[in-house]
């Protein structure tokens, strides 16, 4: 298996939408739990848009040029971690590709972009346990830690 990994531009959202929506799709299914509510077609839109404004970035990895995986992330600042950080956003690798690798060499390519931008850390948010009890020992065997605490969230955009 040949692996190519390669930050994505704008022109790849159409890409990294789907593979995003798959991620949530799985989440969804696995903890029988409607935790997002995202579509394709608004997804790429506003990924689109994102790395064209530089909030957003992605690493795409590809298998015989096919998108086998993807993590997005974004630069952010923390007092407590000591100032530029990067948080994983998604972090996604198809089904058919995991344990063979790809995802730490993903991980890799985030840090090496951390260390890159100066970032003192590496922060994301597992998806629910225990249904994901293998992403977080993936994780940890990545060199990532639990540092407690659950990822909390308030919608703020009224459905009116």
């Amino acid at each position: 298996m040949k692996l190519k990994f390669i930050q994505a531009t704008p022109d790849k959202a159409e890409i990294i939408g789907s593979l995003v929506v798959q991620l949530t799709q799985e989440i969804c299914e696995r903890t029988n739990a409607q935790h997002f509510d995202i579509d394709l077609e608004g997804t790429v839109q506003r990924c689109e848009e994102l790395l064209s404004a530089g909030h957003y970035a992605a690493i795409i990895g590809w298998s015989d040029n096919i998108p086998v995986a993807v993590s997005t992330f974004t630069e952010t600042y923390a007092l407590y971690a000591g100032g530029k950080i990067g948080v994983i956003q998604e972090f996604y690798v198809l089904p058919a590709f995991r344990s063979s690798g790809v995802g730490a060499m993903l991980i890799e390519q985030v840090r090496s972009y951390g260390q890159k931008h100066d970032w003192s850390c590496i922060e994301l948010c597992t998806p629910p346990l225990p249904e994901f009890e293998r992403a977080l020992s993936f994780y940890q065997d990545n060199g990532l830690v639990p540092v407690g605490g659950r990822k909390m969230r308030q919608n703020l955009a009224s459905n009116a």
